[in-house]
């Protein structure tokens, strides 16, 4: 499969006209092993061809915008971008592409989160992979698809959110971007060369993550984000 390079991220790709009509469906997933064998599991289905292969959330939005796809199936715990906010990046883009989220959280809180963020399906990792390519005929066809063995954990009426992922809902983009960076371990300095900001504004924006998700730290920061799958370290 070629690979093209976009932005700093690797793009894989596969080229040449299908020969009829088939639903184009893209890969994100940051294990290797997971991408090859969804791809394995997904090539020899008759209807579906893999046009692209990524490892991260930014690359997904890369992918989306250069390969078109009809149908993305996501991880949700991803380096640089979660699943869950690139999700949101590419329908706001493209309303029209449908994902799915491939994960091994079984958290009604996180796929409460996925769904509301416009996710059209929720398929657990654990799940055959025949589960797989019914979620993406039934997302494909206009309809919402959770896998049965974690719709029985859901309540019916208004979903129980926590509160850890009720205040990270409320960050605002330019929040989120600071928290991964600090996740990722950026000092202040550091965080406001990469966006172009002071010092100071950075360290206004960690003071108002700490308040915002109810932490005295950086290193309770840190851990908050991690421990509620907020953020991949």
């Amino acid at each position: 499969m070629p690979f093209a390079r976009r932005d700093g991220h690797d793009v894989a790709f596969e080229s040449g006209p299908a020969s009829s009509p088939v639903l184009r469906v893209m890969l994100v997933d940051d294990h290797a092993i997971v991408r090859e064998g969804l791809t394995a599991l997904l090539q020899i289905e008759k209807g579906m061809r893999i046009i692209g292969s990524v490892a991260t959330g930014e690359g997904a939005v890369l992918g989306a915008r250069h390969l078109g796809p009809d149908v993305i199936i996501m991880d949700l715990l991803l380096p640089d971008l979660n699943g869950i906010d690139a999700a949101r990046r590419i329908l706001g883009e493209f309303p029209q592409m449908r994902i799915i989220a491939l994960s091994a959280s079984a958290a009604p809180n996180h796929i409460y989160r996925a769904l509301r963020a416009g996710l059209h399906g929720y398929v657990a990792k654990a799940a055959a992979g025949n589960e797989l390519i019914h979620a993406i005929n039934e997302v494909s066809a206009g309809k919402q698809f959770v896998s049965p063995s974690l719709t029985v954990l859901l309540t019916e009426g208004s979903p129980d959110v926590s509160p850890a992922n009720g205040a990270y809902d409320s960050l605002s983009d330019r929040e989120r971007e600071v928290l991964r960076h600090i996740v990722a371990g950026s000092s202040s300095a550091d965080i406001a060369k990469q966006l172009c900001l002071s010092r100071k504004t950075i360290d206004t924006y960690r003071s108002r993550l700490m308040v915002k998700l109810g932490v005295s730290n950086r290193s309770a920061l840190i851990r908050f984000a991690i421990e509620h799958e907020l953020i991949s370290p």
